[in-house]
């Protein structure tokens, strides 16, 4: 069944606001909820924390005084939102209990839009990206069985792998070469612009996690291994930022966030298997239909545009959490090895690569080197949970410590 936002009845914004009660969710249960569950409230507050970071950044430079209050309506009512999709996570997860379930997002998000990105350079973004995602979720992992004596494979519950990627230690570039080459507004996809800004956002809301957690654990390893992470969940920040046009206009901008909220929330409602969650989605979906058509009246007075011009008829196929092991094998295979030089990528270190890498390690192995060093010392091998075997070529690789 086809589904125009465009065409339906939202809920009036001024019904939208909802009182202490109502916002008091009561959270998931972590030991019976589906992980695909805590991974869609993880991408949906991401979500929501970048349209209301758009806003503020849009009424900082907006001079039109009548459009900053409507912003700042819009705004209130997207906190609400947010705090109720942030608070359906479990209290009694620890701090590495949820950034292992934001890498799982990370790992199989980013793979599902790669296998579903029309445009052939997006695409190699996206696969670049989730390789290295793929190998934090391996690294989280050694440090939550040595910190927590708990396996990460009970929390994925089978439906991502945990093994080696490209190693971490090669994530660390220099600055110029994690810039990538934006799309044409005017001539990408609807599809390609939606996919762009929820990878961005997802990536954005994992730093911003990492930088607070990590130094709330007094385990020097965790500290250590936080650090080095969240260096690298900026570069991916630069990288999926920068896939976006910079020549949008803000009142464009506003409604492709308004748009990718209804695409998200309605995608997700569809595949929810928690009734009070798929609930809360479908809420949403009703106050972000409204917040839409806001946006659109906008867009039409101040760009003299019509959203025909920038949205598609109808909704794309919903977002879905699925496991993605067969294509990151095979991404293992093929891509392992690749870094990035200016806009492209390459399969040889290059002279900033290795300096930029000279620079940093200062002839020491970074935190998550160690901390699958310190994995084995304790329990005589590193953590792995591989559900179809071993990978030859991964581990080969991560063996050698061989690079491009």
């Amino acid at each position: 069944m086809t589904f125009n936002p465009l065409e339906q009845q939202g809920i009036p914004l001024d019904q939208q606001m909802r009182n202490w009660r109502e916002l008091d969710v009561l959270p998931v249960d972590p030991d019976l909820s589906d992980p695909y569950t805590l991974c869609r409230i993880i991408t949906m507050n991401g979500i929501e924390v970048e349209s209301i970071m758009f806003s503020h950044n849009f009424a900082r430079v907006c001079q039109d005084q009548d459009v900053t209050r409507k912003l700042a309506e819009i705004r209130y009512i997207e906190q609400q939102q947010q705090k109720v999709v942030n608070w359906l996570l479990p209290g009694q997860s620890s701090p590495l209990e949820t950034t292992i379930f934001y890498e799982q997002v990370a790992v199989d998000l980013t793979a599902w839009i790669a296998r579903m990105e029309p445009d052939p350079y997006l695409k190699q973004a996206y696969e670049f990206g989730v390789l290295e995602d793929f190998d934090h979720l391996y690294r989280y992992s050694n440090l939550y069985e040595m910190i927590q004596h708990r396996k990460a494979e009970k929390l994925v519950q089978g439906l991502t792998e945990v093994m080696p990627g490209r190693p971490t230690k090669y994530h660390h570039r220099h600055p110029v070469d994690n810039v990538r080459d934006p799309y044409d507004r005017n001539s990408a996809a609807p599809l390609s612009k939606m996919h762009a800004l929820t990878v961005m956002s997802a990536e954005q809301q994992t730093m911003n996690f990492y930088m607070n957690v990590g130094p709330q654990y007094m385990e020097p390893i965790a500290r250590q291994l936080y650090q080095e992470i969240a260096m690298i969940e900026e570069e991916h920040v630069t990288h999926y930022e920068s896939l976006v046009d910079p020549g949008e206009t803000w009142w464009e901008r506003l409604v492709l966030h308004e748009y990718n909220e209804v695409y998200l929330y309605h995608s997700f409602m569809q595949h929810e298997s928690d009734p009070k969650v798929k609930a809360i989605w479908e809420l949403h979906l009703n106050m972000e239909i409204e917040q839409l058509r806001i946006a659109v009246e906008l867009f039409r007075k101040h760009d003299k545009r019509d959203p025909d011009e920038l949205l598609p008829p109808e909704l794309p196929a919903p977002v879905t959490f699925e496991p993605n092991k067969e294509y990151l094998r095979h991404l293992l295979d093929t891509q392992i090895d690749l870094t990035t030089l200016g806009a492209g990528y390459v399969t040889d270190a290059h002279e900033r690569f290795e300096k930029l890498q000279d620079k940093l390690m200062a002839g020491e192995l970074p935190p998550s080197e160690l901390v699958v060093d310190q994995h084995q010392t304790q329990f005589g091998t590193d953590y792995r949970a591989e559900t179809d075997g071993p990978h030859p070529v991964s581990e080969l690789r991560q063996q050698s410590g061989s690079k491009a």
